[in-house]
């Protein structure tokens, strides 16, 4: 029972970080879109009197929103006002929550893969940990010396430290858990933006118009950088969030390269989006995503790995001792490999009709990208993987 609470708990822990993380990104998309959306007020109208530097009005369910943004805040701070912050904290938390149950507490299975490096549980946890933290110190500085007044040379800095930690996390993890603490690295320096930038310096501003002061602009364009960085950063963790269901991915012997050609994908998708929503038609940014993607498909098309010749005959009855030697010990109704509690992605392989329904699946991740069994704990054989891909070839039957 214990082991079937710790899978609900993962569920519900999944679906709240699935739902707070739409709050979130869904809340950074509305307000990088009304930043690019504002129109100037007419000079000498009221609202530019008031302070107002861009305002526009728009229509949904049925009702009419005129919302404004003041150059630095209003004559006079309303009772009523609205903080954006928990979406982000929930987020992180959930989502941190998620990595410890399903990575960490089996570091030894979702984490060490003997083929990349040989490490004790602690140390890839370690690594994992190292990098969520690091990242952040990284980055904070790089933003708070000289070069945070230059964007473009900045977001290229960041990307390209970015790919280093993949390429470094690649040397050391399995592909799955490479990806998701790439993905927890960038969602560690996102919440961080939040939490030690844009909301201190939202608060520094409040008090100082409290206290009957004028604010110091300069905590408004930091929020903003800060702001505009996690956009940016938005589509890929999304693509982190949703990749472990496809294995030829970061199962691919340069798997941190396609990592970051997906993340460059999402970043030129991002600009084009929020350069139109300035009104200008930036078409060679969706186009160099596309590219992006397109080497992607390709480099990452089945190659299989050259299999020995089978030796003996290709029967069911072998094909299953193999199953039930390198893998029932997962994917069963109650698995019995240490640390798992249920069979992955629940596909069963304990019985016959099983076997013959996800034969397919099991080419695919046995013999195509080998990410089956996960850092080859069982250690499957070539030999076998032979037997099973000519089993497979020949129709999967039972007979």
């Amino acid at each position: 029972m214990d082991a079937h609470y710790l899978e609900f708990l993962s569920m519900l822990v999944r679906w709240l970080h699935i739902i707070a993380g739409i709050a979130w990104i869904g809340s950074s998309f509305y307000f990088i879109w009304l930043d690019n959306s504002l129109d100037a007020p007419e000079p000498g109208s009221d609202n530019a009197k008031k302070g107002v530097s861009g305002e526009l009005w728009a229509v949904h369910g049925g009702g009419f929103y005129n919302p404004q943004k003041y150059a630095v805040a209003p004559a006079e701070l309303p009772d009523k006002l609205h903080w954006f912050k928990w979406e982000a904290y929930t987020t992180w938390l959930s989502g941190t929550a998620l990595l410890v149950l399903v990575y960490w507490l089996r570091a030894e299975v979702m984490m060490v893969d003997p083929n990349v490096a040989t490490l004790a549980p602690w140390q890839a946890i370690a690594w994992g940990a190292g990098s969520m933290i690091g990242s952040w110190i990284v980055y904070d500085l790089l933003c708070r010396s000289p070069l945070g007044k230059r964007e473009g040379i900045l977001g290229a800095i960041v990307f390209g430290l970015i790919t280093l930690l993949a390429w470094a996390l690649a040397q050391k993890l399995g592909g799955r858990a490479m990806f998701m603490h790439v993905g927890t690295a960038i969602g560690t320096i996102m919440v961080a933006n939040v939490f030690f930038v844009i909301i201190p310096g939202q608060k520094k501003m409040v008090d100082a118009m409290r206290a009957g002061k004028m604010p110091d602009p300069i905590y408004g364009k930091r929020g903003k950088q800060r702001s505009v960085h996690n956009n940016y950063f938005t589509l890929p963790v999304l693509f982190i969030m949703i990749s472990n269901h496809y294995s030829a991915t970061y199962s691919h012997p340069k798997n941190w390269a396609i990592l970051m050609l997906m993340a460059a994908a999402g970043v030129s998708i991002r600009h084009f989006f929020n350069r139109k929503h300035k009104g200008v038609y930036a078409w060679q940014y969706p186009v160099l995503g596309a590219v992006f993607l397109g080497i992607v498909a390709w480099w990452t098309q089945p190659r299989i790995i050259p299999l020995p010749p089978v030796e003996g005959e290709v029967t069911f009855n072998r094909v299953r001792s193999i199953l039930g030697q390198r893998c029932v010990v997962c994917h069963s109704p109650q698995p019995t490999f240490p640390g798992v509690t249920q069979p992955p992605a629940g596909v069963l392989l304990h019985a016959p009709q099983d076997i013959v329904q996800n034969a397919p699946r099991i080419y695919q991740q046995v013999i195509v990208t080998r990410i089956m069994p996960l850092g080859n704990v069982t250690q499957i054989t070539e030999q076998e993987r032979a037997v099973l891909a000519a089993w497979i070839k020949a129709g999967a039957k039972t007979e």
